[in-house]
Parts: C-alpha cells; sequence; structure tokens
C-alpha cells in the first residue's frame, strides 16, 4: 500500500476492491473478530441469564447490520457485556417476550436520540477523560482473561507465550495476514497434533446448529407493560450508545480520521432492532474486538465489520466442531497483546505527568479507579466528565478579576470597577465580596466590557451589588455589555444595562 494514500481513501469500501491485498487483510481481520466473539459473547449470554445461542445470533446480525447503517467504518457491534447486565434484570423475571421488547424499544430509543443530537456530546468529554477510558479498557481486557489463567495446567501457559510471540513478532515479517489469526491457527494446531489437553471455546457453551426465526413479542401492550421494560430500554439505549460513541471516537483517533456519530447512534439503534426481530439481546460496539479489528488486524473498512458477521454465520452453520477445538489459550494470548496495545503508555510517562495540570491527572486517575472498580465503562466516564467539569470550573473561576479606581473628589467622586473574565456560577459567586460598599463614593460605575455573562447566577450577583449600594444610598450604573449579555441581564433581572 502506498504511503500517500489518505486514512479517509484508506477506508472506502471501492479502495479495498481496487486492492486485492487490502481486500483479503479486511476479510481475515473478520474471521479474527469473529473468533475473538464466540467465547465473549457466550459469556454475556450467561451474564444475562439466556441460552449462548441468543448471544452468537445477536452478534451475527448485529455486526452484519452495522456494516451498512453504522457511522464509524471498522468498528464491531455484537451483544456486549454492558447491556447484557442491564438486560438482566428484565430476563431473571420475565421470559423472552419481554426481553425482546425491551430490546426492540430500546432500538428506537436510540433513533430517537440520535436524531435529537446526542453525538453531539461527544466534543464535551475531555482529553484526560478519554486517556483514561483507554487505559481503562486496557487493565479490564487483561483482567477478563485472569479466569482463564488461573487453575490451569503449565501447557496453558506456554500456549499463550507462543501466541503472544507470534503476535509481537509475525507483524515484522509481514502485515499482509492479520498475525492474531495466525496465532489462532499455530497455537490450536501444536494443540491438537500434540493432543494437550487444555480448555477450549467450546468448553465455553454449546454452539447453536440453525439460523434463529423472526420472532415478534407476545407481550400486552399496556402501561403496565411499559412499567417493566420501559426503565431497562432506557438504560441500555444509554449504555449502548455512551459505549459506542466511545468507540467511535478512539477509531477516529487511531485512525486519524472523523466519523458520522449521529449515523453511529441511528445504526445502532437499527441493528438492534434488527437483532430484536429474529429474538435477540441487543447490544453495542464491542470495544475490545474492536481494537483486534483496528489495532491488531489493521482492518479500516465496513468490510471487515461485516465479514465479521458472515464468519460468524459460517461457523455456526457449517463448522461449528472446528472453532470448538480452539484452546481458549489462543484467544487469551491474543486478548492480552490488544490489552498492551490499547494502554496509552505515554500517559503515565514521568515526564508526560510532570506536565500534565495535577486537576487533569486526577481526573484520569479517579475515571480509571471507577471504572476497574464497576468493571463499567459508561459509569466512569460519566464520573469522569463531572469531575473535568468541577476541575475546569475551579480553574476558569480564578481568571476573573476587578479593579478598583475612585475618580474625582467629594461630591463629583465616582468609584469605577472594571471587571474581566467570564461571570458564571463559578466566578461569580465571589463576585459580590470584591467591592468596597461601605467606604466607595455615591456614585458607582461597574465596567463590564471585557467580561462576559454566562448564566443566571451572574445576574443574580449583579443585581445583589446593586442591592448592596442601595442599602447605602449609592447609585449604581452597568456598562458596556456585549450584546448577548445585554440580553442574559435583560431576560433574568428584567432590566437593560448600558
Amino acid at each position: 500500500m502506498s504511503s500517500s494514500i489518505s486514512p479517509v481513501a484508506e477506508q472506502r469500501v471501492t479502495y479495498a476492491f481496487r486492492h486485492p491485498r487490502i481486500l483479503i487483510r479486511e476479510v481475515l481481520a473478520g474471521l479474527v473478530v469473529c473468533l475473538a466473539l464466540i467465547p465473549e459473547v457466550v459469556g454475556f449470554s450467561i451474564i444475562a441469564g439466556l441460552d449462548p445461542a441468543v448471544g452468537l445470533y445477536t452478534s451475527m446480525i448485529m455486526a452484519i447490520t452495522i456494516a451498512f447503517t453504522g457511522g464509524r467504518p471498522a468498528m464491531v457491534t455484537a451483544a456486549a457485556g454492558a447491556t447484557a447486565l442491564v438486560l438482566a434484570q428484565v430476563s431473571r423475571e420475565y421470559d423472552m417476550n419481554y426481553v425482546v421488547a425491551t430490546v426492540l424499544l430500546a432500538g428506537i430509543l436510540q433513533i430517537v436520540l440520535a436524531l435529537l443530537g446526542v453525538g453531539k456530546l461527544m466534543r464535551f468529554i475531555p482529553r484526560s477523560v478519554m486517556t483514561a477510558f483507554l487505559n481503562a479498557l486496557a487493565i479490564l481486557i487483561a483482567l477478563s482473561q485472569l479466569p482463564h489463567l488461573i487453575g490451569v495446567g503449565w501447557q496453558v501457559y506456554v500456549l499463550v507465550a507462543v501466541g503472544i510471540l507470534i503476535v509481537w513478532g509475525f507483524p515484522k515479517l509481514t502485515k499482509a495476514v492479520p498475525a492474531p489469526l495466525i496465532a489462532i491457527v499455530v497455537v490450536t494446531a501444536i494443540a491438537l497434533i500434540l493432543r494437550i489437553d487444555v480448555p477450549t471455546v467450546g468448553d465455553q457453551g454449546e454452539l447453536p446448529r440453525a439460523l434463529p426465526n423472526l420472532f415478534f413479542p407476545d407481550v400486552p401492550w399496556t402501561l403496565e407493560t411499559l412499567g417493566i421494560i420501559g426503565p431497562v430500554a432506557v438504560g441500555i439505549a444509554l449504555v449502548g450508545l455512551m459505549e459506542s460513541l466511545m468507540t467511535a471516537k478512539l477509531v477516529d483517533d487511531i485512525t486519524e480520521t472523523n466519523s458520522s456519530k449521529t449515523r453511529e447512534s441511528v445504526g445502532q439503534g437499527i441493528a438492534n432492532i434488527a437483532a430484536g426481530a429474529f429474538g435477540g439481546m441487543g447490544g453495542c460496539a464491542m470495544i475490545g474486538q474492536t481494537m483486534i479489528n483496528v489495532n491488531g488486524s489493521g482492518a479500516r473498512t465496513r468490510i471487515s465489520t461485516f465479514m465479521a458477521g458472515v464468519w460468524l454465520l459460517i461457523l455456526i452453520l457449517v463448522l461449528g466442531d472446528v472453532v470448538g477445538m480452539i484452546p481458549m489459550a489462543a484467544l487469551v494470548a491474543v486478548m492480552i497483546m490488544v490489552s498492551i496495545g490499547t494502554f496509552n503508555w505515554h500517559s503515565i510517562k514521568p515526564s508526560t505527568l510532570r506536565r500534565m495540570p495535577k486537576a487533569e491527572t486526577l481526573v484520569m486517575v479517579l475515571t480509571v479507579v471507577v471504572v476497574v472498580v464497576t468493571e463499567n465503562l459508561a459509569v466512569g466516564v460519566i464520573i469522569g466528565v463531572i469531575a473535568a467539569m468541577v476541575a475546569f470550573a475551579r480553574r476558569v473561576a480564578h481568571f476573573t478579576t476587578v479593579t478598583r479606581e475612585i475618580e474625582g473628589e467629594g461630591e463629583d467622586a465616582v468609584a469605577k470597577y472594571r471587571v474581566e473574565g467570564p461571570l458564571f456560577w463559578a466566578s461569580s459567586n465571589d463576585l459580590v465580596t470584591q467591592f468596597n460598599y461601605a467606604d466607595d463614593p455615591k456614585r458607582v460605575v461597574i465596567d463590564m466590557s471585557k467580561s462576559h455573562v454566562w448564566d443566571a447566577s451572574s445576574v443574580v450577583s449583579l443585581d445583589a451589588i446593586e442591592q448592596k449600594y442601595a442599602a447605602h444610598d449609592a447609585k449604581v450604573e452597568i456598562i458596556g455589555m456585549n450584546r448577548a449579555s445585554r440580553g442574559m441581564h435583560g431576560r433574568v433581572s428584567g432590566t437593560t444595562p448600558s
């Protein structure tokens, strides 16, 4: 591939079809994602209290659907742990009809939220939170492999080491074939030829043998039903969109391209509706598998996502027994290398930490800790964003200054105050204390030409200043407000300053 090809051109499907080497990479990348999906999806199905076949069907349908409807090429969507945890609230107490009704409603809500512009909120997530999201994801991926490494024979560790060595070293020879695929094939071959008895994919749960049928939920369409499925559907919609949009932004950064967050949000909703229509459990972007696809295999187009669904279909119908033979050690090796590659090592270098503001470092650490403790990326990001907002407000609040100057003498004396910097709820709280009410002359001028009123709290503070001066029989004149500030002040206080 020529180095002159732009990242945007590289992710176009037409470009892949014109270059067989790229097309092969995308097709094989889909196979790697498919193999990595199977054991995790089986586990997520169990978390949701459903048959493993439900998760596998869901992943197949959502991967194929999102390849056409999504806004972020190469991102993988399937049955996910975050949505499975929320869906379990319904599946524990009700049958599949209520589960499917919940998934369908969640998909509809995601489309509505997308049309309301929820995707645009991604711009408010700070860089420190994104870095923490990345690092926490890497830690969770690594921790999720521990169950496969504890209480097993020494042969497992040998096979994992072989797989890690292949994933690390094979790209130095060629990138035509994804290194994770080579690792899976070689480790499986070693285990079969030497007849090594180690845990396999087949041990994680029985793979289905047939395609799903259309499924329309048989539930009473009443307010009582809505009360059962509504809160859970809202949870699935919000968690699914948050993880998907965060993952999309992450892939944007890695590939140095932009994606449509609105289209991605709509696509997630359509994919969930499609999965529900076939009795699926719903899902969202799979962060670990996306990293395998983009970082591990070098995929860039929708073809890889589409082929992940197609490979799942083929493996379900034809090669289920073969997939069941793959040692879990092979997939563990791939995921460990994905974890290492996902972690932003630059962010924890001493030189980087010395340069970073302490507040941003604390936000990053807090986000990582919350994610790891709760095992919920969405919760960690929300806490991180709130912490970043508080830190930002504290920092900006100190940018506002008030200077005082007395002009004239006796009855002609005027106290002139100049306010500089933004006025909002954090900075305006201290504004009232920066005026000398008792000692100022009877005329006071407050110059706002170098300030801006952002909210009602600031207007209330200005009114409080006027009232304090009025108590000392002093008259206040506010001058220099820009049009937006005058409009805000007028709406809230009912007066219009000069």
